[in-house]
């Protein structure tokens, strides 16, 4: 299997209300580094996964329609609480948009919320 890996962050703002979430229940903001990998089981045309540009590029216009943004406020997160969980699958269903699936084998979105935290969200096409 290969793999290519593209990295950005997003700064954004959001609350957590439920008592689970503690100290986060309030609004607050976190920055998230980001992580997309697209996966094939064999090279295309051009020995490539994707093309590195166009994989930064995808990536960087999916996170702009949140950067800086109140998830609270976000209409793609209105009825959600916005963890790292459901960013990682928003960002991924965004992406999805944006690429023909049938050429690769999967897609993860890996959000880090600091060093020693992170979510992932895994999709395997076809």
């Amino acid at each position: 299997m290969y793999s290519l890996t593209v990295c950005d962050h997003i700064m954004i703002a959001h609350s957590l209300p439920d008592p689970r979430f503690g100290p986060a229940q309030g609004m607050h903001g976190a920055t998230m580094a980001v992580e997309a990998t697209w996966r094939r089981h064999e090279l295309g045309p051009l020995s490539i996964v994707m093309d590195i540009g166009e994989a930064t590029s995808m990536l960087a216009t999916v996170l702009d329609a949140l950067r800086y943004e109140n998830l609270d406020e976000h209409p793609d997160f209105v009825g959600r609480l916005s963890t790292t969980e459901t960013v990682a699958r928003h960002i991924s269903d965004k992406l999805r948009e944006r690429f023909d699936e049938s050429e690769f084998a999967g897609l993860q979105v890996l959000l880090r919320e600091h060093p020693g935290a992170w979510a992932t969200y895994d999709v395997n096409f076809g």
